[in-house]
């Protein structure tokens, strides 16, 4: 059984945005494991990101002129839906802002890329050849839900849930407020099978590398890169 697109979650892929492709290759593969390949089968020759053997990522280079000066590293969430025009014209008639009008990325599929009413920024994604990241259920370092905190949970619970059309039963909530509040953005939970392991690679890597916090009482692990490009990790089945 492999986790196909909308299968156990709405979102499909990530894709990591950087300066540094090396130093962050380096870093995710001590800490999590993952491997960087270039695909040669693609004509841009674009690194991707597998575990296992199975494609969970990609990389960007934001040196490349399609970026604005001054883009910040981050890593973008791709959200499945049905039809990225109709979803697109749905998210910015209840309040999002368009980002990057709908366009088809080759062969592989049509995106468009906005900021939700909370302020969290995510890329719609309709499938044509390409359907997303595909792997087992339960396989270690891989992506296992994604999580959005923000000071109005239920307001962004609500907004997805009528704009995208898609199910968003690995999708987590979050409420934040006050000093621990920052501005809200998607993040990948990877599972791990030694999520201490996982905290020691991190912390030999640097002292800012591994944050611990609290949300709702329930203990939070971040990984960040030297970028800081962040992803939560928790252990399997927890």
């Amino acid at each position: 059984m492999t986790t196909r697109l909308g299968s156990r979650t709405a979102f499909c892929w990530m894709d990591l945005k950087t300066r540094d492709l090396s130093g962050t290759a380096a870093f995710f593969s001590k800490v999590l494991g993952w491997r960087f390949e270039v695909d040669e089968e693609d004509w841009r020759r674009a690194t991707r990101i597998f575990v296992g053997g199975h494609r969970i990522g990609g990389v960007s280079d934001l040196a490349d002129p399609v970026y604005p000066p001054g883009t910040p590293a981050h890593i973008a969430h791709y959200l499945a839906v049905d039809d990225v025009d109709r979803r697109t014209g749905a998210a910015t008639a209840n309040g999002a802002s368009l980002v990057v009008p709908p366009f088809d990325a080759g062969g592989q599929g049509r995106m468009a890329t906005l900021v939700d009413p909370m302020g969290a920024a995510y890329s719609l994604w309709q499938p044509y050849q390409f359907a997303g990241w595909e792997h087992p259920p339960g396989l270690g370092s891989a992506p296992q839900r994604m999580v959005l905190a923000c000071d109005q949970p239920d307001r962004a619970r609500r907004f997805y849930g009528e704009t995208t059309g898609a199910r968003l039963d690995r999708v987590d909530f979050v409420g934040v407020h006050g000093p621990a509040a920052t501005t809200p953005r998607w993040e990948v939970v990877v599972g791990v099978d030694d999520l201490d392991g996982v905290v020691a690679r991190g912390r030999d890597s640097g002292p800012d590398a591994v944050t611990r916090s609290e949300e709702n009482g329930r203990p939070v692990v971040r990984l960040s890169s030297p970028e800081g490009l962040t992803v939560r990790v928790r252990r399997l089945n927890s």
